[in-house]
This record gives C-alpha cells, structure tokens and sequence, in this order.
C-alpha cells in the first residue's frame, strides 16, 4: 500500500533546509582599491543581517601557447597567491577579521568563478574597477558580466563612491 503521508524523515515544504539557514553573502576580491572598498562593505552587509562573509579570488593561469618563459610552479604559486591574500585581508581588516568569514582561492576566469559562487548566494559584491586594460575592453568587466549573469542580486562597489569606514 503507498500512503500519501509524506515520512518524517523527509524534508517538509515549509521547514527552511539546512543550505538556506546561512545567508552567504560573495565578494569578489582581485587586490584593487575597488576590490577593497567591496570587502568592506560586503563585510558590514553580511554582519547586519547575520550572515557569512566569503571573500573570493580567482586567478586565470595564462595560456601556454607561445609562452617561452621558465615553468610555472603552481604549487609555489598557490602558496604565494594565499599569503598575497591573507596579507590583503590583514590590510582591510588590520584589527580582527569579520566572524564568519570564508577565504577562498580558485584558479578560473574570475567572472566565471564569482558567478558559480552567486549560486545560493543571497548577493554578490563586487569592486566597479579592478585590474582593467586591453582585456577588459576586449571581454568586458568583470562586474559587467556579474551583473548579467549571477544567480544573485549584485552590488557594485566603486571606490570613489564607497562609505567611509
């Protein structure tokens, strides 16, 4: 006999699951002011509402087509990306990190990482001017495609345009 009374143990409509208790809230991070400025006010938004705080960056290994340089260790790389991080989080936060905070490193487009990262999220924040130069002409911001893209509300911070801290 199938009973139409849903188990137990199964999640009912009304009962939040666990994954929608934690209110994540993304931040881009690429070591630009702007970057900054967006760290900072992510970290205030994430505080008032109770939620965590995951800082990203993303670095995208060049191509290897005509590279004729020496080779590439990414280990020592990774190691190095990590302490250039920690290093830009002390800068931001010299006193004590927010509580909840998350560090993350991925290798990957960065616009491409932030946007998997929006999945879930409930915003994403990113800086309005970062590295920039021919590829950003070429490809278009990262912000830019944020924006157009992310599975989240997105917040652009400019740093002209940041609260004082």
């Amino acid at each position: 006999m199938h009973s139409s009374e849903p188990h137990s143990s199964e999640p009912q409509p009304s009962e939040p699951r666990s994954s929608e208790l934690v209110r994540r809230v993304v931040v881009g991070v690429d070591g630009s002011p702007s970057s900054y400025a967006a760290l900072r006010w992510a970290a205030r938004y994430a505080q008032s509402v109770g939620g965590v705080l995951e800082a990203v960056h993303a670095w995208d290994t060049p191509s290897v087509i005509g590279w004729t340089g020496p080779a590439i260790d990414p280990e020592f790389d990774l190691v190095q990306a990590r302490e250039r991080f920690a290093e830009e989080l002390r800068a931001v936060f010299p006193g004590e990190h927010p509580a909840g905070l998350r560090e993350e490193l991925v290798e990957g487009d960065p616009s491409e990482v932030l946007i998997r990262a929006s999945e879930g999220a409930e915003l994403l924040v990113v800086g309005g001017r970062g590295r920039g130069g021919f590829a950003r002409a070429m490809l278009g911001s990262v912000s830019q495609r944020c924006a157009q893209h992310a599975a989240c509300p997105v917040v652009i911070v400019r740093q002209d345009q940041a609260p004082a801290h």
